[in-house]
Formats: structure tokens, sequence, C-alpha cells
């Protein structure tokens, strides 16, 4: 009998994995086992393919997006994994099954699970899914001071394991901060600024890059910031002109239609520009992505599919949305941060940095999991607001010494530049008018 010959064609680059506790190869070995508690000890950033055979296992951190898509050939079912739809789509029409292809039926792997695939001919079955991430949800204390200092020491371990990582593999190099004055980019540059100090590296390598687009009112934000900390020295503005926000570009970076994520990925895409332009050789930037998500601080009255009982009582559902296996969750593109962060990750690789976000991390998912937030907000919308802003606060005076300033809740791409100005710049229209619209021109790449 003719047996089908499966090939696995990798295309994710091994170098962006930034695992802190074990080589790539025995992290791989993890995720093939498919043992859920083997790859949660996998510490660091990692998009890991492993085979045995026809059973393919793919796993990501919540910070390295993983697509895969399965073609038919003759010979055998050929799996191509990436980072990227268009790469997907280029190593397709390599191997001349181009025709095959939609960017609907990629699948994005969803953070936090095994994957497992087996590639026995036409039809294949499903994936199935092994969570390897289960924090427990309200178990912490509902002490504010004690969740703070938890949470800011868990991002301090992150920061000092990723700063260990920059000198390991590029001893000296810099580091920066993007930078807004906001509560999670400013907690991330002060403890980056302390840990630093902490482990002897000179804090001269730090800078905290702002985006100015002109009127926006981030530059002043984040002067504010660092003059109350006697820290102005590190800002440095990048400025830019709103007529460079680029739709175009940004669809065919992005790879994605969320209007909110478009508007973030433009103004991402220019800050990561400027800061290369003026810093040729720079590779190394940090960023406070998913400090939002983990402290459920979005506006829940612009989504007319939550309410503060949906948000407080669903397990991660900022992070991964409504979860593998339910109606509401899309093969093509995962849900909530596991889909989202593709905002950050694209234009930093678009422009050839590393990026990291010590918010995306495990440790911190777990701690700001643990939190009782329904013993601490008895479901009131206005103080699950208010808590962001003071759990990091006291943790960061915890864990620093730093009184740190707590400026009202901004989306990055609205502190660049006036929402009116980036509206007119990027929307045709709003909602569901410019969602449908942005899908209808990504789709149109590959008309």
């Amino acid at each position: 009998m003719h047996q089908p010959i499966s090939r696995i064609i990798d295309l994710l680059d091994p170098s962006l994995n930034v695992i802190h506790n074990m080589d790539v190869d025995q992290a791989r070995r993890r995720v093939l086992s498919g043992d859920a508690d083997a790859v949660r000890a996998i510490d660091g950033a990692f998009a890991l393919v492993a085979s045995d055979g026809v059973t393919v296992r793919i796993a990501r951190s919540m910070d390295r997006p993983v697509r895969y898509f399965l073609a038919k050939r003759a010979a055998g079912p050929a799996l191509f994994v990436a980072d990227r739809i268009d790469t997907l789509h280029h190593a397709l029409a390599a191997e001349g099954l181009a025709d095959q292809f939609h960017p609907s039926y990629t699948r994005m792997a969803p953070a936090h699970h095994v994957i497992t695939l087996q590639l026995v001919g036409c039809p294949d079955p499903d994936p199935t899914y092994t969570r390897f991430f289960t924090p427990k949800r309200g178990v912490l204390p509902a002490d504010l001071d004690e969740i703070g200092r938890r949470y800011i020491g868990a991002l301090a371990d992150e920061v000092a394991k990723f700063l260990c990582h920059v000198d390991r593999v590029s001893a000296g190099a810099p580091v920066g901060v993007c930078f807004s004055g906001g509560v999670d980019s400013g907690a991330v540059f002060v403890v980056t600024e302390h840990v630093m100090r902490q482990l002897g590296l000179a804090p001269t390598r730090l800078k905290a890059f702002t985006l100015n687009l002109g009127e926006g009112p981030d530059l002043q934000q984040a002067r504010q910031f660092l003059s109350d900390l006697g820290m102005e020295f590190y800002l440095e503005e990048i400025a830019a002109d709103p007529s460079a926000l680029d739709l175009d570009e940004t669809l065919r970076v992005l790879e994605d239609y969320k209007p909110l994520d478009v508007e973030c990925a433009s103004v991402g895409l220019l800050l990561h520009r400027g800061v290369r332009e003026r810093y040729p050789d720079w590779r190394y930037l940090l960023d406070g992505d998913g400090g939002d998500e983990n402290l459920k601080d979005y506006p829940i009255e612009e989504n007319p599919e939550l309410t503060i009982r949906s948000v407080v009582n669903n397990l991660m559902l900022y992070q991964e949305g409504w979860g593998v296996g339910r109606i509401k969750h899309s093969l093509t593109y995962s849900g909530g941060l596991s889909r989202g962060y593709v905002r950050s990750y694209a234009p930093a690789r678009r422009y050839g940095f590393d990026d990291f976000s010590p918010f995306t991390r495990p440790s911190l998912v777990e701690v700001a999991e643990g939190i009782p937030f329904a013993e601490l907000t008895q479901y009131d919308v206005p103080t699950l607001y208010s808590l962001k802003g003071e759990i990091v606060r006291r943790g960061v005076r915890a864990i620093t010494g730093r009184d740190m300033p707590v400026f009202p809740k901004r989306r990055f791409q609205h502190g660049a530049v006036p929402a009116d100005v980036l509206h007119a710049r990027l929307r045709q229209g709003y909602g569901a008018a410019a969602e449908g619209e942005y899908r209808r021109q990504f789709l149109a790449l590959y008309a």
C-alpha cells in the first residue's frame, strides 16, 4: 500500500526564542511530549514546532505569534508554520501550492495551549488543544499593598531576566522603553531603571522613547512623569508627521483588521521607524503592552458584548478572548491579546527590533488572575477602573521606593496624536464600518 509522506516546513526564526532555563532543543522536546506541566516549565518567550512521525505539536508564549497552513499534495500533506500570513503565502507559492491559499485558511495557534495535529492524509482531523497555563483565580488577599508588591515584584524579576539575556547576547547594548508616561509604560520604565542599578548596569544605556505626531498629549505627560521623579534626562522625543500614517502599510504589516489594533500598529510603526532612523544599530525595546489586559482596564461600555461580571468572572478574558472551543473563538485569529499582541510584535519586527513586554509573562498574569476582583470591586465599574493605577503605584513604591505619578488612562495611539486626526487618516467610518472596510482592504492584498 502507498504510504503518504507528510512534510513540515518550519519557517519560524529560532533566534527569537528567549528561553531562560533550558536550551531550545530541550524546550522543543517538552512541546513534543504534549505534557502540559513540562511545557508550562519553559521560562521565556518561545514559538516551537516539534514532530514525531505524523504527530505534530505547536506551542507559543503570548508574545510570539504562530500561524500554520495545511496544504494538500499527492505525496501527502504539508504543514507550513510561520509567524506571519505573508510568509506562509510566499512559501506555498515557492512550492507551487499558492492556488490552495487564502488568508482565512491559515490558523493562529492560541497562546497557552499545546496544539496537536495528525498529518494522516485527506481529510485531516481537527487539531486538539491542551492548556498548559491555568492560573488560579481570586486566591490573593484583598490587600492592595500585597497585590502591588507581588505584581511589580514579578515585573522586576522578568525585567532582570530580560536584561541578563541582553548582556549575554549583546553585552552593553542600549535598551529603550516605548514610553507614554501612562501606568504601564511608566511602571516598566521605572522598574527597568531600578533593576539596571541593582544589577550594576549603567543606566546611561537606558532611554524613554516618546512619540509625538503633533499636539498629542503624551509628550507633555511623559515629561511631567519623568520630571516628578527627577528622571527627565532619560526622555527622547521621536517626532513624526501625521501624514506619515499609512493605512495600506499598516494592514500589510499587521495582517489584521480590528480598528483599535490598526490604530495602535499605525502609530507603533512610526515610533519604531523613528527610533530606527535615529539609531541604525539599536535592537532592544521594552513596552507595557498587556498591562490593561492583566488588570482588566478597558472601557466595558465600548463593547456591547461585555458586562463587568463577564470581565471579572471569566479566566483571562482579555488575554485569550472567549477561549478555545467557544463559538466566538476565531481559528484564523485566536482571541484577546493572544491575537492582538501582533500590534506590538509586527511593527517591532518590521524595523528589526527585539521587543519585550513583561506584562505578557505568565508570572505577571498569574498574579493578576489571583486578584479577588469581585471582592475588591463588588462589581462596580468605576472601582474596577481605579484598581490598576492604585495596584501599580503601590507596587512600584514597594519595589523601587519611588512614588510613581498616575495619570488617567489613555490608549497609546490617542496620546501620540489627537483622536480626530488619527481617525481622519485611518478610518473609512467607525466601529463595524471601519472593521469591515479594513478587512476588505486586507483581503484584497491576496485577491
